[in-house]
């Protein structure tokens, strides 16, 4: 297990491995806004290999449109996957999950685990399904290491859940790695993958950063001059901006959901579905 500065433990995948091993529905849960980019094609394996039942769950579907959202289930769904949307801080959704998780189990009661890379929402999922009237059973035996202090919460009648999120390793491209992987104020240089990040994001939505701060520049640079600029981050010495601040915040806005940014399926990005 890593201790990774978010406050999350990023877990080897033979923890992994454990927690699917005692799971019977595996529930992965991936950013609405960027479904590829944040399912872990390993981490299916594992699933498949152990004969356990996968579920995507494509939570902050709130931060898409809806037919956007739905667009991209029916396509999981036309490949055979099992797959569902919430937005878990909403409790949007969650009748439907338990649903799925059920129609998912190879017997009732089933006990679900939830993975997927950081930042996508797992605790706000397994809160959501926990809700007001879940009551905690025992610790798991006999799992050592990571899985050591896994509660399983009987979420309702037929549904137990493994209480620990997965946190699993990113594998969807150096920037998924850098900026789901590192706190932003753990970053040696935020800049780079900040300046990455824009150009991500003014590719799919043109005008995410007029609605988010109101500024109308096209370049990455020219953003991060604004933002600072207008929050008053400059550098004592020189009084230039200081874009690693508006950097930083960027990367931290993204994650929270403040700077509109969601992908359509194309032709291309269904072929890498494949």
């Amino acid at each position: 297990m890593i201790k990774m500065p978010y406050g999350f433990s990023l877990a080897g995948w033979s923890d992994i491995r454990r927690v699917v091993s005692r799971a019977d529905v595996v529930l992965e849960v991936i950013d609405a806004r960027d479904p590829l980019r944040t399912r872990s094609r390993r981490l299916e394996r594992i699933v498949e290999e152990m004969g356990r039942e996968l579920l995507l769950v494509l939570n902050k579907s709130d931060l898409v449109p809806r037919t956007i959202v739905e667009e991209w289930v029916h396509l999981f769904r036309d490949r055979g996957y099992r797959a569902v949307y919430v937005a878990a801080t909403r409790h949007w959704g969650t009748k439907h999950l338990r649903r799925a998780i059920k129609e998912a189990a190879p017997a009732l009661p089933v006990i679900a685990a939830v993975v997927g890379y950081p930042k996508t929402g797992k605790s706000s999922i397994i809160n959501a399904l926990k809700g007001r009237h879940s009551a905690s059973t025992s610790p798991i035996p006999g799992s050592p290491g990571y899985t050591h202090h896994v509660q399983l919460y009987r979420v309702e009648k037929n549904i137990l859940m493994i209480d620990t999120p997965g946190v699993i390793p990113v594998e969807g491209g150096e920037l998924e790695r850098i900026i789901r992987g590192q706190s932003p104020e753990q970053l040696d240089d935020p800049v780079p993958p900040a300046i990455k990040l824009i150009e991500r994001i003014l590719e799919h939505v043109p005008t995410a950063f007029i609605q988010a701060y109101k500024i109308r520049a096209r370049e990455p640079i020219k953003i991060l001059e604004e933002l600072a600029k207008h929050r008053g981050w400059f550098y004592k010495k020189t009084k230039e901006p200081l874009i690693e601040e508006a950097a930083r915040t960027i990367i931290r806005d993204y994650h929270r959901g403040k700077i509109p940014f969601y992908i359509k399926p194309t032709r291309t990005i269904i072929l890498d579905m494949v």
